[in-house]
């Protein structure tokens, strides 16, 4: 997993809407990049419910919020639909960012040893710095863990 001070890769992969998205595209600003799992799971809804209900506090610090899953468009789509998210979501069917940032790892599920996207965040900073790293992070309070760093 990448750890505070290093540089953000520069990925580019498409949102929600069908556009490509660089994180490169940001630089100026903070940026807030979380990974979890999959759409419409428990967890995974949870904590992307926490950011769309903090999304006006990190809207108000001019933070961008960035969501990656594996996902595909059309399931982000129906997601964001469903949940009235706001901010961006991005799909990484490929693993581009989710291996670049080091979160596809092995996990235990259900008992059973297996590879899967580990729950994180990471805080860009405005020149692309990763500034803090948020691992195993609780979906319910992640969001409002940042806007209290933020």
């Amino acid at each position: 997993m990448l750890q505070e001070g290093m540089k953000a890769p520069q990925i580019t992969l498409e949102d929600k809407d069908g556009n490509l998205v660089s994180l490169s595209d940001f630089l100026g600003k903070k940026v807030v990049v979380y990974f979890y799992p999959k759409d419409n799971t428990p967890g995974c809804t949870r904590q992307a419910c926490a950011f769309a209900a903090a999304y006006n506090g990190f809207k108000e610090k001019d933070v961008v919020v960035i969501g990656i899953s594996k996902d595909s468009v059309a399931s982000h789509v129906k997601f964001a639909e469903k949940y009235n998210l706001p901010f961006i979501l991005l799909s990484d069917p490929e693993k581009k960012a989710i291996e670049a940032f080091g979160v596809w790892q092995e996990r235990k599920l259900y008992g059973k040893l297996g590879f899967g996207v580990t729950r994180a965040t990471f805080i860009i900073d405005e020149q692309g710095t990763i500034i803090k790293v948020m691992p195993k992070v609780k979906p319910d309070t992640n969001a409002q863990e940042i806007l209290a760093m933020l």
